[in-house]
């Protein structure tokens, strides 16, 4: 299975929250969507993280210590 993108997560955490907005939905369907979307976040902030570091040895190695 292939991880899904930074892109993807966001939009999958942006479903799950129109999903909790929905006044029918059970205590436990919401505690596991919220889960599963602050899974989805952590995920994504860790994408973010990875390429901020990716960033910063590019220039590193093309302008030297910036």
């Amino acid at each position: 299975m292939k991880p899904k993108s930074f892109e993807a997560k966001l939009e999958s955490s942006k479903e799950i929250l129109e999903k909790l907005m929905n006044p029918e939905m059970t205590l436990d369907e919401s505690l596991k969507l919220y889960e599963e979307g602050i899974k989805n976040i952590k995920e994504a902030q860790n994408l973010i993280e990875k390429a901020k570091t990716k960033i910063e040895t590019i220039e590193q190695k093309h302008f030297g210590e910036v």
